[in-house]
């Protein structure tokens, strides 16, 4: 008789109880984030160059937090108190914008919103890595990331939605944006349950020189790695762009993020659990090369059926490989410094972020839309040939 092979672990509840929370959270966000620059600049009259002000003091408030948060829940041996602290902040932020009159409470609340995300993010992945066994790591973070993804596209259909119902009183929708907020919070507070740390795993400063020189070379190639394909791959405000470019009339743009929500959110899952049986390098490869299919799409396509098809790779890249970068980051640093980890990684990828919007921007002003997604392949050739390089000099992750 044939013996059976060892089955796997079932992902634990609290893993799917922080991807409801996600998903609660995103709803709110969007609810919020698909009617916030019209409100700002129809409503509040605020020019384009202070929304943009705005906006970018808020991306790089959250980059500097999660620094600090991930290095904090490494010191303190807690994972969950700051991941409830984020998520509150963000909550409490929901009201502000409705209660806005003027450019003075909108900053504050997107100040509040972005740190709030800032303080959440480190910590919650690395709870995620300390609850779920390694054998399902990648589904664990792959599921995460899919109900994150669905509160993602939910969101914007829900503003439309909400917008038709209430004869387009963004206020209102505003105010309805706090109840998901808050049931997220609930649901973190009373539905997930942090595993106790050793003492010996608390109270250590984990920015410390020696204590930074644990975090094994293998980690900081996967922050270079992540930071490359982060480069590769710009701000999706480029593909609505490009759409309606194409000749996507404007009030449907939205559908653009839809659809690509909706491809990353089916995706996302299976190939987080085919991470847990294949070599992530190789994986991250083929991840590359469908960004690097998506782009070209993009670049020469013409026809609406070409270029809803790089929307639709574009998507497929990030559930093949949003969810394994994630995992790749708990597999090579040590338990205690998963925060800092994380920190560290989410900090350089958000700066790559940034200087990639730029130079995608630069780009399609100075030569075209073309170019902008030419640069993005090249970037993603570039990561390509760096994986290979490696895999050629030792054996790959």
């Amino acid at each position: 008789m044939i013996a059976d092979k060892p089955s796997k672990p079932n992902i634990p509840r609290a893993i799917w109880a922080l991807g409801f929370v996600s998903l609660l959270m995103d709803v709110s966000s969007e609810l919020i984030h698909s009617l916030l620059p019209v409100f700002m600049f129809t409503t509040l009259g605020m020019s384009v160059l202070v929304i943009g002000l705005i906006e970018g003091a808020a991306e790089a408030t959250a980059l500097i937090v999660k620094v600090f948060s991930g290095a904090l829940s490494d010191y303190w041996g807690k994972r969950k108190p700051l991941t409830v602290l984020g998520y509150g902040l963000g909550a409490l932020s929901k009201p502000l914008f409705a209660l806005a009159g003027g450019a003075g409470l909108v900053v504050a609340a997107r100040l509040i919103d972005r740190v709030g995300k800032g303080i959440r993010g480190a910590p919650r992945d690395a709870l995620i890595a300390d609850i779920a066994p390694a054998a399902v790591r990648g589904a664990a973070f792959g599921l995460r990331q899919a109900l994150d993804t669905v509160g993602a596209f939910l969101g914007p259909l829900l503003a439309i939605g909400l917008m038709l119902l209430w004869a387009n009183d963004i206020r209102a929708v505003f105010w309805f944006a706090a109840i998901p907020a808050f049931l997220a919070v609930a649901l973190l507070a009373f539905g997930v349950r942090e595993p106790e740390r050793t003492a010996t795993a608390k109270h250590v400063n984990p920015i410390r020189r020696e204590n930074l020189r644990r975090l094994p070379a293998a980690y900081w190639w996967v922050v270079a790695i992540g930071a490359m394909f982060t480069l590769a791959r710009f701000s999706e405000a480029f593909l609505v762009l490009r759409a309606q470019q194409g000749g996507l009339p404007l009030a449907l743009t939205p559908l653009v993020l839809i659809a690509m929500n909706v491809v990353f959110a089916c995706s996302a899952y299976p190939f987080g659990k085919l991470s847990d049986s294949m070599n992530h390098s190789r994986l991250l490869t083929w991840g590359l090369v469908v960004l690097i299919a998506a782009d070209m799409a993009l670049a020469y396509g013409t026809h609406w059926s070409t270029l809803w098809l790089g929307i639709g790779l574009w998507g497929l890249h990030l559930g093949m490989t949003q969810g394994l970068l994630a995992t790749m980051v708990a597999d090579t640093a040590p338990a205690d410094l998963r925060g800092t980890a994380y920190g560290f990684f989410n900090l350089l990828s958000g700066i790559a972020m940034l200087c990639a919007s730029a130079l995608a921007g630069l780009l399609w002003d100075s030569f075209g839309a073309r170019f902008s997604f030419l640069g993005g392949a090249a970037f993603a050739l570039a990561t390509l040939a760096t994986i290979a390089l490696r895999g050629a000099r030792r054996k790959p992750l």
